[in-house]
């Protein structure tokens, strides 16, 4: 596989704000932490549970550099860059490059649908700058784009396109990925509920907010499959199958922010449109949460 560090558990942080919806650069870097001893084994700031759409470009560049500095080299990080421009994106990924970042995570955010060509162009346009791997990101309920497996392989004729992340929920394209790109690429499930059937189909890692709230049952989970036990992942997986669930449902942000309160974490506030959890919705997240500590100490 080209080069590739980033395996396991890649732990997605969130981005907390304090009363005035500044970003809490502290509070980060303590959340920070706490996924890198848990033993997630690698951190992907800025994607959509750290509300990087929501951020403004020197709140990106703060939490890249914050990232760098917290991590310490103790874990590849893997810093999201995506723009609406081109030209935004390059100016992000050459950022994250300088400031540290292992690697950057580009999906194709688009206000007018864009065609595959200029898909292509993009990405090699932006690829050209920057020396570190990229890993093309598949998210059509976020980027309203859906990138076809033909596509994905037409990016990854570009250099340094060496990972994809899928998260259309899509366990089928999961495994023509695998079929069709065999060894010498990585794919990466972002798809919560599909974390088992996705390792199934040979995804190298699981993206994924969870491990704010289970760091012990996702690493778990990978360490079954790392061991060829489909009866101890399955075991694993069935115990977290409702949380991964409910904070998919909710939205990352939200849910993580409020699950992290529940457990007694200081999570930090939300940056309006975002709301918090409901007081319903609370109690019962809080209950799912409950119920998976009592499952993992069976």
């Amino acid at each position: 596989m080209k080069n590739n560090q980033f395996k396991g558990i890649i732990a997605y942080p969130i981005t907390p704000f304090d009363e005035n919806e500044k970003v809490d650069i502290k509070l980060y870097k303590q959340l920070l932490e706490r996924l890198i001893v848990s033993g997630s084994h690698a951190v992907a700031p800025l994607g959509s549970t750290g509300v990087m759409p929501y951020l403004n470009d020197e709140e990106k560049e703060a939490i890249t550099e914050a990232t760098v500095e917290q991590t310490k080299g103790r874990v590849p990080i893997l810093v999201g860059v995506s723009n609406l421009t081109t030209e935004k994106t390059i100016y992000h990924a050459k950022s994250a490059e300088k400031a540290g970042a292992d690697a950057v995570m580009i999906i194709p955010m688009s206000y007018w649908k864009l065609s595959d060509d200029e898909i292509v162009k993009h990405y090699d346009t932006v690829a050209k700058q920057i020396s570190i791997p990229i890993m093309a990101y598949n998210n059509p309920a976020t980027a309203g784009i859906d990138m076809s497996p033909a596509l994905l392989k037409r990016l990854l004729e570009i250099p340094n396109v060496t990972m994809i992340k899928e998260s259309t929920g899509d366990v089928q394209r999961m495994h023509y990925l695998k079929k069709e790109l065999g060894e010498d690429v990585a794919f990466y499930n972002g798809s919560n509920p599909l974390a088992l059937s996705a390792f199934a189909a040979g995804a190298t890692g699981w993206c994924t907010a969870a491990p704010n709230l289970i760091p012990e049952l996702n690493i778990a989970l990978y360490n079954a499959i790392q061991n060829n036990d489909l009866k101890e992942a399955q075991k694993v997986f069935y115990k977290q199958i409702n949380l991964l669930k409910f904070i998919v449902d909710k939205g990352l942000p939200r849910a993580i922010k409020s699950g992290l309160n529940s457990i007694g974490i200081e999570g930090g506030k939300l940056r309006k449109p975002l709301l918090p959890l409901t007081e319903k919705e609370s109690s019962e997240l809080s209950a799912i949460l409950k119920l998976v500590n009592d499952l993992n100490k069976k």
